[in-house]
């Protein structure tokens, strides 16, 4: 009797590995601080959206329901973060001298100036703008100011304690931004504060503006280098070459905003009193000085844009996508503070796009985060910036 030939049973599927199935204990363990690029990007997004220059109707409102969605995601995300603590203590805490992790520490620091950053322009700039909340945005800007200060050189000394060779990633840029965003800060809150207070807020956002700035010049030595040395980034971290670019769109952002709101009162006191000119030589330095930079933000953007268009379809997600967003927020906001000092309509429509394209960008990057954390390719051993450890 001929003998059946046995079903073919080596198929495609078999051969691919199946997934486990894992519990949210063992995913949170892997639920890194890159997580809060997201809050980064979103709560910057809505900030962008509110101060975009041509207004709209159901603008505010949508600026308002991003923000209060951004707030939402970063209680979960540090609720997270506490649970991830709990259960995977030892693996927690490394994660502040291990990169690439530990690169993305600051990101949680960023999310909270991003929230700040959101009470002013939803409640104050476009809102009632009652005394005490505008005095409680004051008392909130130094407590970040001396956070973000102690977080950024506590940041850098794990980082190089241990004294050994570590790749040169964009996310190293982050720990600087903290610091850098005082100044981006300062700049939205001064307009709005009482006069006796201005030279303060603007001492402290130059002084913490070129701090930042300062590590960002060396961090842009070290990344300019590296694409010499080393070529392209992989594919999965393509999408951080966007991230020097805020370096130099909030430096515009900052020293725009602060002359710009320094130049809107009348002083009868302080320095500014003793001072007349100075507002005024402020505001022209200011400008200069941001035209100066933005050329080169120009050019970051433009190596950033071409190196990951070519990678379109073939870029892998990870959370990295959400550098598409946040230093590009300050991109846009740049573009709008330039062209309102140059009173150019064409300059403020190429902001206001630029805000539209990043809508854009940011749907995309969601609905592929949320795809990706049910497929199980982020969240997942292996697949994070802990897979190191």
């Amino acid at each position: 009797m001929a003998s059946t030939p046995k079903p073919e049973t080596t198929t495609q599927e078999q051969q691919k590995p199946e997934k486990r199935r894992l519990g949210l204990r063992q995913r949170v363990k892997h639920f890194t601080f890159a997580w809060f690029l997201c809050t980064m990007s979103t709560g910057g997004l809505a900030v962008a959206i509110g101060e975009t220059p041509h207004q709209f109707k159901g603008q505010y409102h949508i600026s308002l329901v991003l923000y209060l969605t951004n707030f939402f995601l970063f209680l979960l995300f540090t609720l997270l973060t506490l649970f991830r603590y709990t259960q995977h203590k030892h693996h927690f805490l490394s994660a502040f001298s291990s990169p690439p992790e530990s690169l993305f520490a600051p990101a949680f620091i960023l999310s909270i100036c991003v929230l700040i950053a959101g009470v002013q322009s939803l409640a104050i700039t476009h809102g009632p703008g009652t005394p005490s909340l505008i005095s409680l945005v004051y008392i909130l800007y130094w407590i970040y100011a001396a956070i973000s200060l102690v977080g950024a050189t506590l940041q850098y000394w794990l980082i190089l304690r241990k004294n050994r060779a570590v790749p040169f990633s964009p996310a190293v840029f982050l720990a600087g931004y903290s610091c850098m965003l005082t100044g981006t800060l300062a700049s939205l809150i001064v307009a709005s504060q009482p006069a006796r207070r201005h030279v303060a807020i603007v001492v402290s956002g130059v002084a913490y503006q070129g701090f930042g700035w300062c590590i960002s010049l060396v961090a842009l030595v070290l990344y300019i280098s590296s694409l010499l040395e080393h070529g392209i980034p992989p594919l999965r971290a393509r999408p951080a070459m966007f991230i020097p670019v805020g370096s130099c769109a909030y430096t515009v952002v900052a020293l725009v905003g602060m002359a710009r709101g320094i130049g809107q009162q009348a002083y009868t006191e302080g320095y500014f009193a003793r001072h007349t000119l100075a507002p005024e030589i402020l505001h022209i330095m200011a400008f200069f000085s941001s035209v100066f930079v933005y050329v080169f933000a120009v050019w970051l953007f433009g190596v950033a844009l071409v190196a990951n268009l070519s990678a379109v379809g073939k870029m892998p997600f990870s959370l990295a996508w959400w550098a598409f967003i946040f230093p590009n927020v300050g991109f846009a906001l740049a573009t709008s503070a330039l062209g309102r000092e140059l009173e150019s309509e064409p300059i403020l429509w190429i902001a206001s796009v630029m805000t539209a394209l990043l809508v854009v960008v940011w749907i995309v990057a969601a609905a592929a985060c949320v795809r990706a954390v049910w497929k199980g390719d982020i969240v997942w051993p292996g697949k994070d910036e802990d897979k190191d450890r």
